[in-house]
C-alpha cells in the first residue's frame, strides 16, 4: 500500500522522477559531460573500455515483497561490478535503465538509486545516466565499464595444466538466503538474507589478481561448478576442486545450521549456488595468491569425462547451478 504522500510513478512525470533519482546517484571521477545530455562522455585513459551489462526482473531475479528499492539498487550495481573486477579492471561508471509499472511508488525509486549508490561509491564508480520507460513490472538493467589502467585484460581462456585454483568471497550463502525467504523462515538467520539481497563481492580483488598474474578469472554469479566449466572449456584443461570439507569448511560451518533447518544441503549451496559474486581464477604455480584468494585447487589437463571434477571424483550434488532458461 503506498502512502497518501508517496506518489506512484504514474503521479509524477518522466522529468520529475529524474530529479528525484539524479540527487541520489555518484559521480564517476572521470565523468566529461554528466547526465542531461543524450549520452554521457566518459575518460578512457587505457585507451580500452571493458564494458558488460546484466538485468534484474522482477518476478524473475527478484521479487518487492522480499526486497527493496535499495536492494535492488545495490544488487544490480553488484553484480555488473564484479563482472568488471573479473577482467581484472577498475569499474569506473554505470548507465541504468529502469522499467516501471505504473502503480510503483517514487520512493521505491529513490530507493533504488541510493542503492546504486551505495554499492558503486566504495569502488569509485558513478552513474552517468540510463533511460526511464514505463512496463508491466520492474527491470532494472545497468551497463558497466571499466579501466584496464594498461593491463591486459584477465579472460577465461587462460587456464593451464599445474596452475592453481584460488577463490575469493564467499560461497553459498545467497543461495542459503533465498531458502530462507522461500521457505518464509527469514529470521531464522537474518545474515544469510542479507547475502542474497545485498551480495558483497570481492571487487579489489579482481585488480590485485590481475597485478599478480592471474592466468584466468571469472565472475562466480551461476554456481562454482557451472562457472569452473566456463574456465576448463575454453581453457581446453579440468578444473579439480579440492573437497568441499577442505576448500571450503568456513562457508559449511555458516551454513549447517540452517541447511539442518531446511533440510537442505549445505554442500550443495557451496558448490551449485549462484549470487555471491565471489571471484574464480587461475594462478600458475609458486605465485603468491594475493588476499583474499585462497587455493581451492588446481587445473590439470583435459581428460575423458567431466571438465570438473572435486577431489578427483564426481561432485556428488544435483545440478550444477543457475541457468536462465531452465525449466
Amino acid at each position: 500500500m503506498t502512502a497518501p504522500d508517496d506518489p506512484t510513478v504514474a503521479d509524477l512525470s518522466e522529468d520529475a522522477i529524474l530529479a528525484r533519482i539524479f540527487p541520489h546517484l555518484p559521480q564517476a571521477p572521470g565523468t566529461v559531460v554528466p547526465p542531461g545530455d543524450d549520452a554521457a562522455v566518459v575518460l578512457a585513459p587505457d585507451g580500452h573500455v571493458v564494458v558488460s551489462t546484466d538485468v534484474l526482473v522482477e518476478g524473475r531475479h527478484f521479487r518487492r515483497e522480499w526486497s527493496s528499492g535499495a536492494d535492488v539498487g545495490w544488487r544490480a550495481a553488484a553484480q555488473n561490478l564484479a563482472d568488471i573486477a573479473a577482467m581484472g579492471a577498475r569499474p569506473t561508471a554505470l548507465v541504468v535503465a529502469l522499467v516501471a509499472p505504473a502503480d510503483l511508488p517514487a520512493s521505491w525509486v529513490e530507493g533504488l538509486a541510493r542503492g546504486l549508490a551505495a554499492a558503486c561509491e566504495p569502488h569509485g564508480a558513478g552513474v552517468v545516466g540510463g533511460d526511464l520507460s514505463g512496463g508491466p513490472a520492474v527491470v532494472v538493467s545497468v551497463t558497466v565499464l571499466g579501466d584496464l589502467e594498461g593491463r591486459a585484460p584477465v579472460r577465461r581462456s587462460g587456464a593451464r595444466p599445474g596452475d592453481v585454483v584460488a577463490h575469493a568471497g564467499v560461497r553459498g550463502r545467497s543461495a542459503a538466503g533465498l531458502a530462507l525467504l522461500a521457505a518464509d523462515r527469514a529470521l531464522l538467520d537474518p545474515g544469510l538474507v542479507a547475502a542474497y539481497l545485498r551480495p558483497d563481492p570481492p571487487v579489489g580483488a579482481g585488480v590485485a589478481a590481475a597485478r599478480s598474474g592471474a592466468s584466468a578469472m571469472l565472475d562466480v554469479s551461476d554456481g562454482l561448478l557451472r562457472d569452473a566449466g566456463r574456465i576448463a572449456g575454453p581453457s581446453g584443461v579440468r578444473v579439480d576442486l579440492d573437497p568441499v570439507e577442505q576448500a571450503f569448511a568456513v562457508d559449511l560451518g555458516r551454513l549447517s545450521a540452517v541447511a539442518d533447518a531446511l533440510g537442505a544441503d549445505a554442500r550443495g549451496w557451496v558448490l551449485t549456488g549462484g549470487e555471491d559474486h565471489g571471484l574464480l581464477a587461475t594462478f600458475p604455480a609458486g605465485t603468491a595468491l594475493p588476499a583474499p584468494f585462497r587455493s581451492i585447487g588446481r587445473v590439470l589437463p583435459a581428460g575423458e569425462g567431466a571438465s570438473v571434477t572435486v577431489g578427483g571424483a564426481a561432485p556428488g550434488v544435483d545440478g550444477s547451478g543457475w541457468d536462465h532458461f531452465a525449466r
